[in-house]
């Protein structure tokens, strides 16, 4: 009887918080849905009218969405990617006992920390500009000639500052992942003959596998939303060379004015979102069971 009264008290004690979060959440996904059914510009208020779901048909036929699509494939891949691979090296690195160990970790976790407006500023003006960057500087150095980042390859620099931004992140995880291997294991292994090779790809990498299941989805939620970095660099041009799905909806309902299409694409978005989320959540499920 106890144990049921308890059960009641606690919904009930609860019941205002979930009710005000369940409003929190569904009112904007209402309205939302609304103005996406409706032909909605800013620059004719009062002349919204009903048009179903054109906004949808418009947004998924428009060759923007195709390209911006595929940008946001490219930049979380890569990102992906990048931040995996050197994330398990800086791990391996900074796991080793060296002088001054403790300054090294709190150098490489720090870029983590830094607004990602203030990093993309950083990046263009201080290590990218094409005339005072240190990397131009660099290469008139050498005797090259100073790449125009932004402007030849610009998907390539959302890509280095993302990756600079959550290498630290990856590094982490993967480095707290380290630290709890049987250091028995290693030492059976390396009486046993194994090289430092095969003690990674035998007994390390597999030990850091739900670690790296972990870091892919925790990242990929957020490399979902970039915007900062391609608004404070290239604006998502040129062209579309550098415009995400984020940065899409965002012209289409503050550059555009379209309010309709925006909200059609932001459910879109969330649609994708949920389904790439659902993947990755199973696969860290069958990754966790093993």
């Amino acid at each position: 009887m106890s144990t049921r009264q308890t059960r009641v008290l606690g919904r009930v004690l609860t019941a205002p918080s979930v009710g005000l979060l369940f409003v929190w959440m569904i009112v904007p996904l209402a309205m939302t849905i609304y103005f996406s059914t409706l032909r909605y510009n800013l620059l004719n208020p009062g002349t919204e009218d009903f048009i179903g779901l054109e906004n949808y048909v418009y947004f998924l036929t428009d060759p923007a969405f195709l390209a911006s699509l595929r940008n946001t494939l490219v930049l979380v891949g890569s990102v992906l990617l990048i931040t995996v691979v050197l994330g398990t090296g800086v791990a391996l690195l900074i796991d080793q006992p060296i002088f001054g160990r403790n300054i090294v970790r709190l150098l490489v976790i720090a870029p983590f920390f830094v607004m990602p407006t203030v990093s993309a500023l950083v990046w263009k003006n201080l290590l990218m500009h094409p005339v005072s960057g240190l990397f131009a500087w660099i290469a008139t150095s050498l005797g090259l000639r100073p790449i125009d980042w932004f402007a030849e390859m610009p998907l390539f620099s959302i890509i280095l500052i993302v990756s600079w931004q959550w290498l630290p992140f990856a590094s982490l995880i993967l480095l707290t992942a380290l630290q709890s291997l049987d250091e028995e294991q290693k030492e059976a292994a390396e009486m046993d003959g194994a090289k430092a090779f095969s003690t990674f790809f035998y007994i390390t990498l597999p030990h850091l596998a739900r670690p790296i299941t972990v870091v892919i989805l925790i990242e990929t939620i957020f490399l979902l939303t970039v915007f900062a970095e391609i608004f404070v660099t290239t604006g998502g041009g040129p062209g579309l060379q550098t415009t995400n799905i984020a940065f899409l909806i965002y012209s289409q309902a503050l550059i555009q004015y379209d309010v309709g299409g925006a909200s059609a694409g932001g459910l879109v978005a969330v649609v994708l979102a949920n389904i790439v989320a659902m993947f990755l959540v199973r696969m860290v499920g069958k990754n966790l069971e093993t």
